[in-house]
């Protein structure tokens, strides 16, 4: 055909198929890096550093606000003290 016909250019295809697998490679590996990185962050949710042993099966803290890892923004009062010592009990305690 002569004048303005389209030609069908197979390169192009291969260029945009190569353009979108290469940025679903690159976020691919930006998710396995940030995903490996909170991972080796260490530390359980709500224990102090030193609170937990890893390869213990039963996770519970101790008692307190100091087995905290994030500190109450609160006065930490006698109230707050025993609800916490009587966790998991059923029924806390009537103050």
């Amino acid at each position: 055909m002569y004048g303005t016909a389209v030609r069908e250019d197979g390169r192009s295809k291969f260029g945009l198929i190569g353009l979108v697998a290469g940025i679903g490679a690159a976020a691919a590996l930006a998710g396995w890096q940030f995903f490996r990185s909170r991972k080796e962050a260490g530390g359980a949710p709500a224990f102090a550093p030193g609170e937990v042993d890893p390869h213990n099966l039963d996770q519970t803290r101790s008692a307190g606000h100091e087995a905290m890892r994030d500190k109450p923004t609160d006065a930490w009062d006698k109230v707050d003290q025993a609800v916490d010592e009587s966790f998991p009990a059923s029924d806390p305690p009537a103050y």
